[in-house]
């Protein structure tokens, strides 16, 4: 998956830097996210019933076909705003589903007493190739254009079918799946409902992240703010990435967080916290310390509620589940960039990342009021 990855954060410098050198347009910017969630909330659900029932890595192998399909189109100069805003869509329309695929997949690559270091890890080698691959497209980017990110971003693509095909999957598809029935469409989401723990930890982030989504924004901080340029840029984009993997780093090696609740909490407020002094800053370097600590803190998130849900959810539900699951993530990930993107508009994007910050703390707030078995989670 690093080799997906390391493509798909090169496309995303790629994508907007190409966007907005053509549009100058921070509406334009924002409304990728658009063009990324919508697949998410039409598919999510019949993704995770197709991921229960089926072969999960044929559904892999299958979805990174398309990533192939809509990244060669790239390739072949389809750059303007429409051709790159439906390249998106099919993209994420195949993440729809290899999402929670791969989520569900992992608990059979690895022994069960290893799991809670594997998705620490998966979470790692996710956010190495996000720090490499925007500095990269940052550097290609002012080197030689746009173009050759997405020329190395379809080989990444097609390598990552490669490694998908010599994967060794310790299960087998289950061969008396449950009928394709509403009740069994809907039975992740009431499981979500019915857990109030996993539903407290995923609101939290999926508010947390709508109000605190910078990273839509950095393409007109690296121009207009800090004047850094497209290398800036990729530096910019890759230190939320190096923030998390350090985190990665030290909680890898640490005893397992036992006051989990609380530690999510304060993670999230230190979201919110860095993202404030990021939007005020007129530092690069303060910029992109305070990006580091973004990366650090959401790290802790991430690991915090990936490790609740797999070790809650019946194998039978896990596609369902994080099905789910990815609604919600990329909800706050790309409306996130709509709300930046749009909130920018108004009031400038300055405006907009510091009201994001302040958002998100308000966010934590609420959520530790409403949830007190969320306060008191521990693992």
């Amino acid at each position: 998956m690093i080799l997906s990855q390391f493509g798909a954060q090169m496309l995303s410098v790629a994508v907007s830097w190409d966007l907005y050198e053509q549009t100058k347009s921070a509406v334009v910017l924002g409304n990728v996210g658009f063009a990324q969630v919508a697949p998410f909330l039409m598919f999510a659900l019949f993704a995770g019933q197709a991921v229960d029932r089926g072969d999960r890595r044929r559904i892999l192998i299958l979805t990174q076909i398309v990533f192939v399909a809509a990244s060669s189109l790239l390739m072949a100069g389809f750059h303007s705003v429409g051709p790159i805003y439906t390249c998106l869509f099919l993209m994420a329309a195949a993440r729809a589903f290899q999402w929670p695929a791969r989520q569900a997949t992992l608990p059979h690559l690895v022994p069960p007493e290893v799991l809670n270091n594997a998705i620490t890890w998966s979470s790692s080698s996710n956010e190495i190739a996000a720090v490499s691959g925007p500095a990269i497209a940052g550097l290609l980017i002012a080197w030689r254009g746009a173009h050759v990110v997405y020329i190395l971003q379809t080989v990444c693509a097609i390598l990552t079918v490669l490694c998908f095909l010599g994967m060794r999957y310790r299960s087998e598809p289950n061969p008396h799946p449950e009928p394709r029935t509403m009740k069994s469409l809907l039975e992740g989401m009431h499981f979500v409902r019915e857990n109030k723990l996993i539903l407290s930890a995923i609101t939290l982030d999926l508010f947390g992240v709508l109000f605190g989504g910078a990273v839509a924004l950095l393409p007109i901080y690296a121009v207009e703010i800090l004047h850094v340029g497209a290398a800036g840029l990729g530096w910019l984009r890759a230190a939320p990435s190096v923030g998390a993997v350090s985190m990665a780093v030290i909680t890898a090696h640490r005893p397992k967080v036992h006051a989990a609740g609380r530690t999510l909490l304060l993670a999230v407020a230190g979201f919110g916290a860095a993202t404030i002094v990021f939007g005020i800053s007129r530092s690069f370097w303060l910029s992109m310390a305070m990006l580091l600590l973004v990366g650090a803190f959401d790290n802790v998130s991430v690991v915090l509620r990936q490790s609740l849900t797999q070790m809650q959810t019946p194998d039978r539900l896990k596609g369902r589940v994080f099905a789910v699951n990815s609604i919600f993530i990329s909800s706050s990930n790309q409306l996130g960039a709509v709300e930046s993107g749009w909130t920018a508009a108004w009031f400038g994007a300055v405006a907009s990342v510091v009201g994001g910050g302040v958002a998100t703390l308000a966010v934590v707030a609420v959520c530790a009021g409403m949830w007190p078995q969320l306060r008191k989670w521990r693992q």
